[in-house]
């Protein structure tokens, strides 16, 4: 398998990671967090938009660049890299893909351009208490040629700034994914205090009218298509997250010095870093291969669960190393890797941390062998 970029995927990419670098400066990172208020760049999201950035997955025929998911989850991953405030992965990933996959003409032409342009944010509210999302306790029940969605969705990312919602809920013994619109009667939605500072909301749906995406018989398959592309593109965005860490750890390293020697020279300090690289490293290629197989339509759930497992556990671990071998620096909210390290964390637990993931394995070899 080749993991390389074409030339236009590498453009694409290269183009994301000049915009959000020359944006997200310490400096204005730094600005952003002692404003309040949601973590979010209104104006760094219109340049991704002028850019054509945001239009990377939308189809051709609605106004978009059509690339596939692995130019996609490169973009995502210069997200990480940048400790961007913007939903790229939330509105590309988990609301311009699925509804360009399941949407209905009338859908992808109302929501699509919009997303394209950076007008409008959707994004997907998978996550409910004590429930899978291809089984959920949010119900929906028909009320004339629309229906009536009841329930409660938490941490749904993006929740603050969405436009509309992709909700899994339960209809008629199976599961249906329905569009609902953030400004509809029987929406109510409370943010929530990250300690990432991501944007997160509750959002509860009491009568809210909702379109169902596809049709009713494919409510569980694309669920699972969205936690599957969801999961994969979290992944890319550890990558990014797992790189910045470990290039600031590397630059602190080689400046600080005691016994008037960098302490990068340091034994201890070298093989601390070194299995942090090699971390790294291996999240960088299980997402990279998650993604890949993703684009080329190939089975993925195994791939992409190894791939949560080394961003959960392996990027925990690199985090930390980051912080330790900083010392106090490390904890100073006016130094950068802060972000990082709080991000990785937040990351580790989204849609199912390591043990989860093992667990996703086993029934998948367990189902293999049966």
């Amino acid at each position: 398998m080749d993991f390389s970029y074409s030339d236009e995927q590498q453009a694409a990419i290269d183009l994301a990671r000049q915009i959000l670098t020359d944006h997200c400066t310490p400096k204005a990172l730094r600005a952003l967090d002692l404003a309040g208020g949601e973590r979010f760049d209104r104006a760094l999201w219109g340049k991704l938009a002028e850019a054509g950035i945001l239009a990377a997955g939308v189809p051709e025929a609605h106004g978009g660049a059509g690339m596939g998911f692995l130019t996609v989850a490169g973009i995502v991953e210069q997200v990480g890299r940048t400790a961007a405030p913007v939903p790229v992965l939330e509105s590309t990933v988990m609301g311009a893909l699925p509804l360009a996959r399941f949407g209905s003409a009338e859908q992808q032409a109302a929501w699509l351009p919009r997303l394209a342009r950076g007008e409008a944010i959707v994004t997907s509210a998978l996550v409910e208490r004590h429930a899978d999302v291809t089984a959920p306790r949010t119900a929906a029940k028909r009320d004339g040629a629309s229906y009536r969605i009841t329930g409660e969705k938490l941490a749904v990312p993006a929740g603050p700034l969405a436009d509309a919602f992709l909700v899994p809920a339960a209809l008629d013994g199976g599961a249906g994914v329905f569009l609902v619109e953030a400004s509809a009667p029987g929406v109510a939605r409370e943010s929530l205090v990250t300690t990432s500072r991501q944007p997160e909301s509750i959002v509860a749906l009491d009568g809210a009218p909702g379109a169902l995406l596809g049709s009713p018989a494919q409510g569980a398959e694309i669920a699972e298509w969205i936690r599957l592309r969801a999961t994969a593109a979290l992944c890319s965005l550890a990558v990014g997250v797992c790189s910045e860490a470990l290039r600031l750890t590397a630059e602190y390293t080689k400046a600080r010095k005691q016994f008037d020697q960098p302490i990068a020279t340091f034994q201890a300090v070298g093989q601390r870093a070194a299995d942090a690289f090699i971390d790294t490293e291996a999240i960088r290629l299980t997402a990279l291969q998650a993604a890949w197989r993703i684009e080329a339509g190939l089975p993925a759930e195994a791939a992409v669960a190894t791939a949560k497992f080394w961003a959960a556990t392996g990027g925990s671990r690199v985090v930390r190393a980051a912080q330790h071998l900083h010392g106090g620096a490390g904890v100073d909210r006016e130094y950068p890797l802060h972000r990082y390290y709080l991000w990785a964390r937040q990351l580790e637990l989204t849609l199912g941390a390591g043990t989860q993931q093992l667990r996703r394995l086993g029934k998948l070899i367990a189902d293999g062998a049966a």
